[in-house]
């Protein structure tokens, strides 16, 4: 099958120390801190990982294991670009997608530390021009409520996944958004608070979040793979394409840069990397024996800070967690007794996920080039399995029939709506009568237009889609946005003959006043 070739050199023994800087490599054959149960289990990982490959269908993956101090796995398997030979190998690199989050968390920790910035300082001590829509929100809000989704505000990725607007304009609309919830009595997970974060490491520091990240991070633990935006390795060798499963189909698609609200997610690394950050991480803040954060302050990001749902994450209904929470850029939950930090990064046609298992001192990263591909949490919960002794379960087939049954009942949940179609009916006005433009004052305008008898939507300068009837007033958009599901447009006419306002994507926008002509005097 296309795109399943795994890597020739790949398996640890056949990495040269040099590959990983100060980050020590072990023999296959001889590691002195792994118990030989676990040596044998390393050794069965690549075919396992290799024939989940096949069963999820990805495009290209890569995945390291760190145990105690030392790279004790790591391979890609799969191609960059279906169609293209170029193997996925170590060094690899991918969009880290939400797994960003901890790296920006872990910065204002080091400013924190510095004495430069207070977990419960009030956000406006750093960006005094800040502004939401309650004032009494804004005068609370701190520094660590925008690290843990509990501000207030809904989800809000219309504001940024078009690249309409720059993050300064993002900070402007956001003093329209109204709340979802009462302040800090919920969780809704909210990119644009984090780059909001973002915003109090340059202003507290001096310099840009991507030098802080670059100067204070990156270097120090010898990440030379990493870069913080799409920008910085779109012309560069060794990158993967993104993907996603069009009309059922692995198509190539589009890069979405998340320049708009980069601390949140805009990084884009190798598992080679990613090792070094782990084993940074395993060893509470340190590289070399010397701390770039102090103990104090790494406990603060693996503290459980708000209840968050277990149904962020469909595998929990797998997992079973008894906790399931979220600390400063990491979900935190227990797994067979365990603690456990992870993470996963979406962006489009990328996955990612990181996890930890602080206590026995492993860690994993799996990047991939397929869209929301879940063979991730497989791989992840597969070795912390082989690393604590635990009952073996195939957690490739588990989650594979998993995430199959669900796409079944999204399928049946589409079926069901096609069923609650009211057939014979047709648009109460003329189509000339719904173009124009709807604006909302948070997320912008949406312009209709009408050509061929079909009417077009725009939304921003990026999201468009054309129009079918579905019924009354009601119509079907099909996106052109790679991966992007149909969805219902309803129009709400005001009974003057014209349309009053438009609901796009949950979101209401009111129709423009057309200019009267004018008229001679």
């Amino acid at each position: 099958m296309i795109g399943r070739r795994s890597l020739t050199a790949a398996l640890p023994l056949e990495i040269p120390m040099s590959a990983f800087r100060w980050l020590p490599m072990v023999a296959l054959i001889a590691f002195p801190t792994l118990a030989p149960a676990q040596r044998t289990s390393i050794r069965e990982l690549d075919a396992y990982v290799s024939r989940a490959v096949r069963d999820w269908n990805v495009s290209g993956i890569a995945i390291a294991v760190v145990k105690d101090d030392s790279v004790v796995f790591a391979k890609g398997y799969g191609v960059r670009e279906l169609g293209k030979p170029d193997a996925v190998d170590i060094g690899t690199r991918f969009a880290i997608g939400s797994t960003t989050k901890a790296m920006t968390a872990l910065a204002l920790g080091m400013l924190v530390d510095d004495g430069k910035v207070r977990w419960d300082a009030p956000v406006t001590t750093y960006l005094p021009t800040l502004q939401l829509a309650d004032p009494y929100v804004t005068r609370e809000l701190t520094v660590r409520d925008l690290l843990t989704h509990r501000a207030g505000l809904g989800n809000a990725d219309m504001l940024w996944a078009g690249g309409d607007f720059t993050m300064p304009e993002i900070t402007r609309r956001i003093a329209t958004l109204p709340p979802a919830y009462s302040f800090r009595a919920g969780f809704i997970y909210q990119n644009i608070m984090y780059s909001l974060a973002g915003d109090v490491v340059a202003a507290a520091s001096g310099m840009t979040w991507d030098d802080f990240l670059r100067t204070r991070i990156f270097l120090p633990l010898g990440m030379r793979e990493t870069e913080t935006r799409l920008a910085h390795v779109a012309d560069g060798t060794n990158v993967a394409t993104p993907h996603d499963v069009i009309d059922g189909t692995m198509r190539v698609v589009r890069n979405r840069p998340v320049d708009p609200v980069a601390p949140a997610g805009s990084v884009w690394s190798s598992v080679r990397d990613i090792a070094k950050w782990m084993r940074f991480l395993l060893d509470s803040g340190r590289v070399d024996g010397r701390r770039l954060l102090s103990a104090a302050t790494f406990r603060e990001l693996l503290t459980p800070q708000v209840v968050a749902p277990s149904t962020t994450y469909p595998t929990m209904t797998i997992v079973r967690p008894h906790f399931f929470t979220y600390g400063l850029g990491w979900f935190l939950h227990d797994y067979a007794g365990q603690a456990v930090a992870m993470h996963t990064g979406s962006i489009d046609g990328m996955s990612a996920i990181i996890g930890l298992l602080p206590d026995r001192n492993v860690g994993v990263v799996v990047l991939a080039n397929s869209d929301h591909t879940e063979i991730r949490h497989a791989l992840m919960y597969e070795v912390f399995d082989r690393f604590s002794g635990n009952p073996p379960r195939d957690w490739s087939a588990l989650l594979l029939r998993h995430y199959s049954e669900l796409r079944e009942q999204a399928a049946a949940a589409q079926q069901r709506q096609e069923q609650q179609r009211t057939t014979g009916t047709t648009p109460s006005l003329p189509l000339d009568r719904y173009t124009g433009t709807y604006t909302h004052p948070t997320f912008g305008n949406v312009v209709m237009t009408l050509r061929a008898d079909t009417l077009r939507l725009q939304l921003g300068e990026a999201q468009r889609a054309s129009l079918t009837h579905w019924h009354y007033d009601t119509f079907r958009a099909r996106w052109e946005e790679a991966g992007a599901n149909p969805s219902l447009v309803i129009f709400a006419p005001d009974g003057m003959g014209s349309v009053a306002t438009v609901r796009v994507r949950g979101v209401t926008f009111t129709r423009v006043p057309e200019p009267r002509p004018a008229q001679n005097r």
